[in-house]
């Protein structure tokens, strides 16, 4: 009952071998994997991919390092020729927030959460303002669908976290936390979940997550195709049972409870 709470099945990676990494996952008995999508084109491939294979579950987002505008630009947009096409200095689409939501909005039904979402303070430092308005409309969306949230937080950790504060909502998953322990603390204090990641089996910050949260607020990811537990090998679903096995080590419990915590935990979020 192994639970990917956390990767990127539309990454070119994949494009060659999903249908075998699909089937590695359930041979690896993983029973459901998260695919998150970060801008309109990836969540809609989220959602084919989600269709496709029984084992995934959808989450659709707008990663926080887009260039993105509001349906009152969009005058200003086309007549600047912007809409679409046009790049950014980090070489990323312009995409409109509302219309994006709307479709969210209506894809309801075929989606588990609102993810990927967040602040990202370490690729993007010049539109800290706009990211956080994005962000605040991922959260009031997350808590209009009534979905859990999963968040990214790259060195804007204590932004990220008051935000999520000023709202009631608590079906939010900090996913590869790296923030100091004060801040891992606040996240099990306010009764959020954190993750742990494949590449836990070599990273000490990971680890140091997992002594200070209980079982009850954990989950486990790939991240995939990232944060691999194997040197110079691509992360997949079926290897999310290394971040349990790890868990299970730091927590002096056996494998077999560690799954069973965690599948009550998704019970309780999804």
């Amino acid at each position: 009952m192994l639970i990917d709470i956390h990767s990127h099945l539309d990454h070119c990676y994949f494009n060659d071998d999903l249908d075998k990494v699909i089937e590695n996952a359930k041979k690896a008995n993983v029973k459901v994997i998260l695919t998150a999508g970060i801008n309109p084109e990836k969540n809609r491939e989220s959602l084919e991919i989600a269709k496709k294979y029984d084992i995934v579950k959808a989450c659709l987002g707008i990663y926080p390092i887009q260039k993105t505008y509001n349906e009152n630009d969009s005058i200003k947009i086309k007549n600047n020729n912007k809409i679409n096409e046009q790049k950014n200095k980090n070489n990323l689409r312009n995409i409109n927030i509302d219309e994006e939501i709307k479709f969210i909005e209506k894809n309801k039904k075929n989606i588990i959460a609102i993810g990927e979402v967040g602040l990202d303070y370490f690729w993007v430092k010049d539109n800290i303002n706009e990211q956080k308005e994005l962000f605040e409309k991922m959260i009031q969306l997350a808590e209009k669908l009534n979905k859990p949230i999963i968040i990214h937080s790259r060195k804007a950790e204590e932004d990220a976290i008051s935000m999520l504060q000023s709202s009631k909502f608590k079906k939010i998953i900090m996913h590869c936390f790296t923030g100091k322990k004060s801040l891992v603390k606040k996240i099990i204090d306010n009764g959020w979940f954190l993750t742990a990641p494949t590449s836990i089996v070599r990273s000490t910050q990971f680890q140091e997550n997992v002594k200070l949260a209980p079982i009850t607020q954990l989950f486990c990811e790939t991240d995939a195709p990232y944060l691999t537990p194997f040197k110079d090998k691509r992360n997949e679903p079926a290897f999310v049972v290394e971040a349990y096995k790890k868990v299970a080590e730091i927590k002096n419990m056996e494998l077999k409870e560690v799954v069973n915590n965690i599948w009550m935990n998704w019970q309780k979020v999804f």
